[in-house]
Parts: C-alpha cells; structure tokens; sequence
C-alpha cells in the first residue's frame, strides 16, 4: 500500500507526458496542415476569354503558378473586366478589393504620367520592344515612384496603335478633320487632336457598340485587338500608322503579396518580370501579323505609313502631340526630358 500511491503518481505522470506528445503531434500536424493551404488570388483584367493574351499569357501563367506552388497558390482569372471595372482595376488592386489586376495605362488619366511616355510616337515599333523598354525603365528605377502603393508583377505593351475606321480611309491628318476617334490614352488623344479629329475617351468593352451606333467614326487600336474585340466585324478601312504604342501592366495587391511565406514569393518573382513582358510581346507580335492578314484577306482597305515622323504629311502633327504631351508632364513639376531621354536610350536597347 505505501507503493500505491507513487505508482498512481508515476502514472499520472506518464500520462500526462504522452498527452502532451499526442498534443504536440497535433500542432504538428495543424502546422503542416496550414502550410499546404491553399490560397487564392483573384485576377481581374478587361480582355475577353477569347483573346490571345488570356489564353496564351494569362491562362498559362496561372496554370504555372500553380504547378510552381505545388499547388498552394491558385489564380482565378476574372476576364472583361469581370470584378473591376477597366478604368479601375489598378486601384482595385492597390486597395485590396481584388488581388491581382491587369490594366492600360492611359485608361486613368494622368495617373501614370512618366510612364506614358514610353508611348509617345518613335519609341516602339512592336509590343516585344515595347514591354522591354517598359521592364527596363522600371526596374533601373526611373518609373517606379509611380507603383510604391502596389506590387507589379510585370509591365507589358501592345503593338503600335494603327487606326481603324468604319466609313473612309485616312490618308493624310486632313482626312480625320471632323471626325470622332476612340482613343485610348493622353498621349494618342493629344495626337488625334493635333490631326483635327475629336478624341473620344472609351474603355476598350464599350468601342464595339460605339462604332456600331456611330458614336464613334472610328478609333486608334493595335491590330491584335482588333481581332481580340472583334473590331474587325466593323471597320473597313485601315491606316497602319505606328503613331503611339499603349502601356500595360500586371499588379498585385502589396498586403496580399506581403502576408505570403517566403517560398510563395519566389514562386511569384520567378513568373514576373521581363521574361513576362516578353512573353506577352511575342504573343501581340504573332497576332498582329495574323489580323493584319486576315484584314486582307477579307478585302478590307489598308495603307501602310511605316515612319510617321519622316512623312510630310504626319510629322508636324505627331510632334505637335509630342512636345504638348512632354510639356504637360513638365507642368506636374516632373523630369519630362530626363525620361524621355532614358526612354529613347531603352527602345535603341530593345530594338528586336
């Protein structure tokens, strides 16, 4: 009996050890649990479904991220603009109502005034050397005071804007004198106007409607997305004129990209950047080729105007927009020739 009650304490305390092992074992388990979460990102960007840079960027990139996460992190694509408007997406972005966001540059006006200097006329012949110079100029720093309220992922850009009409062909600036053109930023809508035409401010979901009601004579597009928005069922006439080059971007909420373990930023790092800007310029490239084919072999009328600013009729109003944009920039109290400068230097390095 004067055993007894050391083997009930002997007991007591193995018991209490192994349930402390078992609770231990739990955490554990709860610990590896969590780490093999998953967690969603949702993306929204105004492309269709349909378009190329959707199914050949996008859609693989997720499926990347995906696989490179081992499964932890997944992307839902929200295509046309599905949970944020086209003109908002960046904010949306940046204030955390979606996680990541894909939008033009010109579609918030004067919000990104330094960079939309990439897309004044000169710089870009095609959207591989329009996202490189995009990439290069924010990662040396020179654009990147204008994203310190998000992450960005990549920057990318489009083919050079050509201009597509419905009723006649443009030849010369005097041919657009009365008419009403979409355009998709400052920088091509300084230029639209200094040609005589009206520029009209329209995110890309609304030209199609737009043309067809005659809002709209016609618009300045890449030929990518003239296809993309099925532009093309509309307009007959075509001025392949690379007279401005559209600035894109894909961003992520900063708090978002912050709260994820290191391991998920570096599956993150590793598909962004400038291989990304190439990928997409590679894409765009493809693609206008083939809309460009595709507009000849449907009879439609195109003229071709490869150097605008060496051709009597289009240098003076190019210019003209060129030198109002930059001395619009040099109003905010900004280095307006100092970028231009460096972005000038970048399109000779990006040169395809």
């Amino acid at each position: 009996m004067k055993f007894a009650p050391l083997f009930s304490i002997g007991t007591l305390v193995a018991l209490s050890l192994l349930g402390c092992s078992n609770q231990s074992d739990s955490n554990t388990d709860k610990t590896a649990t969590s780490s093999k979460e998953t967690t969603t990102l949702r993306f929204s960007h105004f492309w269709p479904a349909t378009s190329s840079i959707s199914k050949e960027v996008f859609e693989p990139w997720a499926k990347q991220i995906e696989e490179d996460s081992n499964g932890r992190l997944k992307v839902e694509l929200y295509p046309s603009a599905g949970l944020a408007k086209a003109d908002v997406t960046y904010e949306s972005a940046a204030k955390g109502t979606i996680d990541i966001g894909s939008q033009a540059h010109g579609y918030t006006s004067g919000r990104f005034p330094l960079t939309q200097i990439t897309e004044l006329p000169g710089l870009s012949n095609s959207a591989t050397q329009m996202g490189c110079m995009l990439q290069t100029l924010y990662e040396d720093g020179t654009l990147a005071s204008e994203y310190e309220d998000s992450h960005l992922l990549f920057m990318y850009g489009a083919g050079p804007g050509s201009l597509h009409t419905t009723n006649k062909l443009i030849r010369t600036p005097e041919d657009m004198k009365g008419m009403r053109i979409r355009r998709p930023s400052a920088v091509a809508g300084d230029i639209i106007e200094s040609a005589g035409a009206s520029p009209v401010g329209l995110p890309a979901n609304d030209m199609y409607t737009s043309l067809q009601r005659g809002v709209v004579d016609g618009l300045s597009f890449p030929w990518e997305a003239v296809t993309a928005f099925k532009i093309d069922e509309i307009t007959k006439y075509h001025t392949s004129i690379p007279f401005y080059s559209s600035a894109l971007m894909v961003t992520m909420n900063k708090d978002k990209y912050n709260s994820l373990p290191d391991d998920l930023k570096q599956v993150l790092d590793k598909n962004s950047g400038m291989a990304l800007a190439h990928k997409v310029g590679e894409v765009f490239d493809k693609h206008d080729q083939m809309a460009i084919q595709a507009a000849k072999d449907k009879g439609d009328e195109i003229i071709d105007i490869p150097d605008p600013l060496n051709d009597p009729n289009w240098k003076g109003p190019l210019e003209k927009g060129t030198n109002k944009y930059l001395a619009d920039v040099k109003a905010l109290g900004l280095d307006a020739d100092g970028v231009y400068a460096k972005a000038k230097a970048a399109s000779t390095a990006c040169k395809v």
